[in-house]
């Protein structure tokens, strides 16, 4: 598998097939709706509305791994997303990012844009990974990397 388009994941309405996204540039994002960081759903969502139009998106994946910060049901962490940062992106079935029942997609992002030293973990929730418009991995941000500081890098892929 060489680009994010060979991925299908799964959403609360069924499977995606990101070969969907294809051409677009895509912001992946594992997220949780009780963690420090969960504010930044605000940026993101800010993202989406000054460049979706351009052919960008935010694609959230909702993770239980870090601290238990999202224990909620598909349906609880959409009403969560949509009533307190009105979140237009979509958000993806939740999932494991990291050990034995990581979601595959998980696994080829960070093999592509291993983090700190090398490391082929994902530390925390809002981990993000930017992908450019042929489905390739340009970068990965911390969690501690807002939203705002990577839009001078999606504006480069736009």
């Amino acid at each position: 598998m060489t680009t994010i388009a060979d991925f299908t994941v799964d959403t609360p309405q069924g499977d995606l097939d990101l070969a969907e996204k294809k051409g677009q540039v895509l912001l992946v994002v594992n997220t949780a709706s009780k963690c420090g960081f969960t504010p930044q759903y605000e940026g993101l969502e800010k993202l989406q509305a000054d460049y979706g139009e351009r052919g960008f998106e935010v694609l959230a994946f909702p993770c239980n791994q870090f601290g238990a910060q999202e224990p909620g049901d598909a349906e609880e962490i959409a009403q969560f997303c949509k009533l307190n940062y009105d979140t237009s992106f979509p958000l993806m079935s939740k999932i494991d990012v990291n050990g034995p029942d990581a979601d595959p997609l998980f696994g080829w992002l960070k093999a592509e844009a291993p983090g700190l030293m090398g490391s082929k973990t994902i530390k925390w929730n809002f981990t993000k990974f930017l992908v450019d418009r042929e489905g390739e991995v340009v970068r990965r941000f911390g969690p501690s990397d807002t939203p705002a500081s990577i839009a001078k890098h999606i504006e480069k892929l736009l």
